[in-house]
């Protein structure tokens, strides 16, 4: 099985910036694509932004030019820089990632970090 780890969260305020990782570990054969989403109180769970095995990127319109996500596969982590962070950035961010186990090549299985907190405020 694998597993994802999210840090890099914390308290900041308007206009402040963080930047989230998330690594996966475990019986990886490959990884396709991965991607941060987040989820306020009371709210569904959004996307924020994904990144595919080759780089591509997509964001949701809420964060971009402010936000950016990139990939370091020899290390099978990515990252959140969040710049100009609002109070409506306030949420629990999650990581996902679509994995080819090694002992189970047969299809990819979705898989889901623990979150980790990202509060703004003043």
């Amino acid at each position: 099985q694998a597993h994802l780890v999210e840090s890099g969260g914390g308290l900041v305020q308007p206009g402040g910036s963080l930047r989230l990782s998330c690594a996966a570990s475990g019986s990886i054969f490959t990884i396709d694509t991965m991607g941060w989403y987040r989820q306020a109180p009371g709210k569904q769970r959004e996307l924020v932004a994904t990144i595919s095995s080759g780089g591509l990127t997509n964001y949701a319109d809420s964060v971009k030019g402010r936000f950016t996500i990139s990939r370091d596969n020899a290390k099978n982590s990515i990252f959140l820089q969040m710049n100009s962070l609002k109070p409506e950035d306030t949420a629990v961010y999650y990581c996902n990632a679509n994995i080819l186990v090694a002992d189970y090549k047969y299809d990819y299985l979705e898989h889901w970090g623990q979150g980790t907190r990202v509060t703004v405020t003043s």
